[in-house]
């Protein structure tokens, strides 16, 4: 009788640290970056091909020290230039950004330029809700960017889509950035409020 009480104190014992060890893995883990290379677990900035950029295509994501990462492009000309950031980390994902307030991104820019929010649904196109990125002079500084309505708008010569803001908010797939002028860019920050993005790489 005292052999089976002894082990199954043993038993609670070794299930408590466990349970411990789990949770403390768990809250260490919380933030965290990715694996493989990410800003604010954002793993894909990416030169979309459309216009011309330095790189002209593929992952703008470089190191910056041992561990933080920055992403860097170039619009090369006075002419319609593209890079893109999927939100769920691969193109068939969804984020609902309904209740969130908005974004605070760190970055520079030597010129002024627009971010589109583009919904799963109307991917495709010009035509997209945007928001205006003040050019900071070349200069770092980190800036929120709100998701009420009255701070986006639509471009003329891009067209004006056939849903609100808020049906793109519900089913974001990514944040595209537009620029019609040179421009040098740096992104080192993007936390969106209320979304953690999934590691999916």
């Amino acid at each position: 009788m005292r052999l089976n009480s002894t082990l199954g104190r043993i038993a609670v014992i070794a299930c408590a640290l466990f349970t411990l060890g789990s949770t403390t893995t768990a809250n260490a883990s919380h933030g965290a970056e990715c694996r493989t290379p990410s800003i604010d677990r954002l793993q894909q900035w990416i030169a979309s091909g459309e216009g011309a950029t330095e790189p002209a295509t593929g992952s703008i994501l470089a190191p910056r020290g041992r561990h933080d990462y920055t992403a860097k492009i170039k619009f090369l000309a006075d002419d319609w230039a593209v890079m893109v950031v999927w939100l769920g980390n691969k193109f068939e994902a969804e984020a609902n950004l309904s209740r969130s307030h908005g974004f605070w991104m760190t970055y520079s820019a030597t010129n002024d330029l627009y971010v589109q929010l583009r919904p799963a649904s109307h991917w495709s196109g010009g035509d997209k809700w945007v928001t205006k990125i003040p050019s900071t002079r070349g200069r770092l500084v980190t800036k929120f960017f709100s998701f009420n309505p009255d701070k986006w708008t639509t471009l003329p010569e891009l067209g004006k889509p056939s849903y609100p803001l808020a049906d793109a908010l519900d089913d974001a797939r990514g944040l595209v950035f537009v620029g019609k002028t040179k421009n040098d860019l740096e992104f080192r920050g993007l936390k969106i409020d209320g979304y953690r993005p999934p590691c999916v790489y």
